[in-house]
């Protein structure tokens, strides 16, 4: 029987893989439930550091004695099935769950929200989370990235709402069972799990199905597969929001501007305001359009709401702005698909503002390298320069002939560049004032920008 919140306080529960941006969430709250945390990792990070300071007990290394003595182990979807903690675990009938369903455990006696979507699940859910603690609501969430102004992905907050992410990576997120939902889009990735588009579609059909009954489910109608999601749906309220005339929540006179953006928000056919952001591009108009119609739909006024969306700075690894030296501006993103990076670079070019717009992108998986390597192209063509890494394999094993050069020679101005310090040195070099450089993927090529920075400083004095 899966345990209950209140049945794990003053009990032990070890994390296989505490460190990564999930888990470390978790084990964060749990920690304030008063639940012993262990944990290992494979490397002692920051946030690992952090975690030791608040009390949990973690070793930098995957061993079996590890989780001896634990009353439940918690995996994520990264853990291999030999690792040799999971298998103890087994070996001594010790329960174990995937991240969604303990997640879901720590969500259990709140009004849950959970936001979805193949893109913009992180910004979204971290709009929603700072424009409800400008209501006054507290709440609690966990978020696969930091928010900027509170530097944490997770809180336990002290009021009834929590707001998560929920990864729809391997399908787990049907463990949630939400109050309420966002699903910001529904597009074809995570092709090592998802064979095709319909497979997709499927999996977010089941996470609206759990949806709980009385609760309601926000939607971008500007996006054909979050529409044709809701279109399906009968039992729950659906909120709409986008440009078009008949959504719930709607979008116009749009402005996007280098470091920012607005547009006046439409509720039910009355003005209630303008959104005003400190982060720029459209896509993420629309999802502060998700946050403050879902805000609106759970009883927050208008004013309270847009107000926190107006403070909010954006999250870790999207669109961070890392350094600017002698005008040479350098720029983090966590891009991984095609229509993140478009987004991105769209996003990217205005704020170059007739500058260079310089690309260093990791591809993200052999399977997804595979499947959008045309895609990838044309996305990055966009770009006046970009240097193409090899791919960064996460937890997937190589595929026979399968390379970054498959995305580099379907480019004109594809350059492929293994190696980091080559890579770095020849930007740092190359770099001219009013450049902007992007370093771009969901892997270690976020290691880059800091290093380029100080390049550039040494450079230009």
């Amino acid at each position: 029987m899966k345990p209950t919140l209140q049945s794990l306080i003053g009990k032990r529960v070890h994390f296989i893989g505490i460190g990564g941006a999930g888990m470390s969430g978790l084990a964060r709250i749990a920690l304030s439930h008063s639940i012993q945390v262990s944990g290992s990792d494979s490397t002692e990070s920051s946030v690992v550091k952090a975690l030791v300071a608040l009390g949990a007990k973690i070793s930098i290394l995957h061993a079996a004695i590890n989780v001896e003595g634990a009353d439940l182990v918690v995996y994520s979807s990264a853990i291999s099935p030999t690792n040799p903690e999971l298998i103890r675990s087994q070996e001594l009938g010790i329960s174990t769950l995937p991240r969604a369903a303990a997640l879901a455990i720590l969500m259990s006696e709140s009004i849950s929200v959970a936001v979805a979507g193949t893109h913009g699940k992180t910004t979204t859910s971290s709009m929603l989370a700072v424009a409800l603690q400008s209501c006054g609501a507290d709440p609690s969430f966990a978020i696969g990235g930091t928010i900027t102004a509170s530097g944490s992905n997770a809180h336990r907050g002290t009021g009834q709402i929590f707001v998560a992410e929920a990864d729809e990576s391997d399908g787990s997120f049907i463990e949630y069972h939400p109050f309420a939902a966002i699903v910001t889009n529904v597009e074809h990735d995570h092709v090592d799990f998802f064979q095709t588009p319909e497979a997709v579609e499927k999996a977010f059909a089941l996470f609206a199905a759990t949806i709980k009954t009385g609760g309601f489910l926000t939607y971008c109608a500007d996006d054909p597969g979050a529409r044709a999601l809701a279109e399906k749906i009968e039992v729950i309220t659906c909120i709409s929001y986008g440009v078009g005339e008949e959504c719930d929540l709607k979008l116009d006179t749009i402005e996007l501007l280098a470091l920012g953006s607005s547009a006046r928000a439409i509720w039910h056919g009355k003005s209630i305001g303008t959104i005003n952001l400190q982060v720029p591009g459209h896509h993420n108009l629309l999802n502060a359009a998700a946050a403050l119609a879902t805000g609106l739909q759970l009883g927050f006024n208008a004013p309270d709401l847009l107000q926190g969306l107006h403070v909010f700075r954006g999250t870790g690894r999207r669109f961070e702005i890392k350094g600017t030296v002698h005008g040479v501006r350098v720029i983090d993103d966590y891009g991984h698909h095609p229509t993140e990076i478009d987004a991105t670079l769209q996003a990217a070019r205005r704020f170059a503002d007739g500058g260079r717009l310089i690309v260093i992108f990791q591809p993200h998986r052999y399977s997804r390298t595979v499947a959008f390597a045309q895609r990838f192209a044309d996305s990055l063509s966009k770009a006046d320069r970009i240097v193409v890494l090899e791919i960064y394999a996460a937890s997937e094993k190589p595929i026979m002939g399968v390379s970054s050069q498959m995305i580099t020679e379907l480019m004109e101005n594809g350059e492929y560049v293994p190696n980091f310090v080559e890579v770095t040195d020849s930007v740092i070099d190359s770099a001219q004032p009013g450049d902007v450089i992007v370093t771009l993927g969901a892997g270690d090529v976020s290691s880059l920008g800091p290093i380029i920075v100080d390049g550039l400083i040494r450079r230009f004095g």
